[in-house]
């Protein structure tokens, strides 16, 4: 999904594909674990979902907090044009009154503040120092937490990447794309030193099923 070359169509469909993995994985409520550790007495926060695809992640979080009787309120940033209005369709659909738009999350500032950064499944299509830019534009974004939730570099990982995409969608972008990921991928021991590179504080990294890591760390603001 990296490829400028992808055509709309496929990306969409990738898209659709990637949404489902999310769903069964359980991506938004291990996010959302994180969130409620570190910041157990909120009422009400504001969330910024970066790379944030179709953004079925961050609806689905929204969706898990309300549950939980916390308000959320959403904005996501991509630099896919597809993306954002996948997300925006996905939202509007869904009820929820969330803003997306168009950005490079590595051009040095993400578009505005927030009490939580998140990012999933975004690092492992990112070298090491590219990271490092990321979780500082992330730090400097975030007033109270920020969060990573991503793959983890495993054996156990490739196979689950090999055989399970398979049953799910139909996307060949993602049957490809899955396989790449985990290669790409970081370990946790990894994500630590780039988070350290980076001058997080109060950096906490987890395993969680299936396969996955999650980074909470404080806010700079």
């Amino acid at each position: 999904m990296d490829d400028p070359a992808l055509g709309a169509r496929e990306h969409a469909h990738a898209l659709r594909g990637l949404a489902r993995i999310n769903r069964l994985s359980g991506s938004a409520s291990a996010i959302w674990r994180g969130i409620r550790r570190r910041l157990p007495a909120e009422a009400q926060l504001s969330v910024l979902d970066v790379a944030c695809g179709s953004a079925d992640v961050s609806i689905a979080l929204a969706d898990r907090a309300l549950r939980s009787g916390v308000q959320l309120d959403v904005a996501g940033c991509d630099i896919s044009a597809v993306a954002v209005e996948a997300a925006r369709e996905r939202a509007q659909k869904a009820g929820l009154a969330a803003r997306f738009t168009q950005a490079d999350a590595l051009a040095g500032s993400l578009p505005g503040t927030f009490d939580v950064v998140f990012t999933s499944l975004f690092i492992h299509h990112l070298a090491a120092d590219e990271v490092v830019t990321l979780l500082r534009a992330m730090q400097a974004a975030a007033r109270r937490l920020v969060v990573v939730d991503d793959l983890e570099r495993s054996r156990v990982g490739y196979l689950m990447a090999a055989t399970a995409p398979r049953l799910l969608t139909r996307s060949t972008v993602v049957h490809v794309d899955a396989r790449l990921s985990v290669r790409s991928a970081f370990r946790p021991e990894e994500v630590r030193a780039l988070a350290a590179a980076a001058a997080l504080r109060e950096v906490e990294v987890r395993r969680h099923w299936p396969a996955r890591f999650l980074l909470t760390a404080g806010g700079g603001q």
